[in-house]
């Protein structure tokens, strides 16, 4: 149906279990990594920007779209340079979520940035980044108040918190 450089969309014939025909308009992703970058035991760094498709200014864990063949680990590294100016000295897989199984394939890959060294923003064109600070416990007053609304960095706030902070 339509082929762009992000995603493309196919309308596809499902055969449904107990045998009726259905047809779906499916969402082509290649996949997205996503970044919970720790300054220190406790502060988070986030990214702010406008998001035209939701006509509004949010605040997001730094993320971006594989390459083709791009592996998530280096889709996470270089994300995380461009966007925030910073390197991982040390990068953990937390977990790989679908954020829109219903009508998208895109499979997004949450990272956790450690032993963070300064580099430089290297923003795209399109982009406009400010980098925020916060602690972890703001960073859930703000999802709990309804100031974070992203659902990756909701969920990827959410794990860290409760299955690795926890356990430190």
């Amino acid at each position: 149906v339509y082929r762009g450089k992000a995603v493309s969309v196919k309308r596809e014939v499902v055969q449904l279990p107990y045998g009726k025909r259905i047809y779906r308009e499916v969402v082509i992703h290649r996949g997205a990594s996503a970044i919970i970058p720790l300054k220190s035991d406790n502060e988070i760094i986030f990214v702010k920007q406008y998001r035209h498709p939701i006509g509004e200014t949010i605040l997001e864990i730094p993320a971006g779209t594989l390459k083709p063949g791009e592996d998530p680990e280096e889709c996470a590294r270089r994300e995380l340079e461009e966007e925030t100016g910073y390197r991982a000295g040390e990068l953990t897989h937390l977990i790989t979520i679908y954020p829109s199984p219903g009508y998208s394939s895109e499979k997004l890959y949450i990272y956790l940035a450690k032993n963070l060294k300064r580099g430089a923003q290297s923003l795209e064109l399109d982009e406009d980044i400010s980098v925020i600070s916060m602690s972890l416990e703001e960073a859930l007053k703000a999802i709990e108040s309804g100031r974070i609304r992203d659902a990756k960095t909701i969920a990827g706030v959410l794990y860290y918190s409760a299955f690795v902070n926890s356990r430190l």
